[in-house]
């Protein structure tokens, strides 16, 4: 019974350090919310507004799970390396 404990345990502190080392960084935020926005529309793209919006994103994270918001509301969320941009 007490290498099943450690074997789960082990389990969850790899699981724990990989989201750690996985979670994206600010820049991959900016980078996904930019390509988002432009790739919506051709005239998204000539006002820049994918540019404005990844520049208005503020950055938080708590480890694991990473978001940007602009103002109160939530314009990305990061996990596991990847980011997900919300309309």
């Amino acid at each position: 019974m007490n290498k099943t404990i450690s074997l789960w345990g082990g389990i969850a502190l790899a699981t724990l350090v990989l989201m750690l080392l996985l979670n994206p960084s600010a820049d991959r935020h900016r980078d996904t919310i930019r390509e988002t926005v432009n790739g919506r529309s051709p005239f998204e793209q000539a006002l820049g507004v994918g540019h404005l919006k990844a520049f208005m994103a503020s950055y938080e994270s708590l480890g694991v799970v990473s978001w940007t918001k602009a103002g109160d509301e939530v314009v990305s969320v990061g996990l596991l390396g990847m980011v997900f941009v919300v309309d």
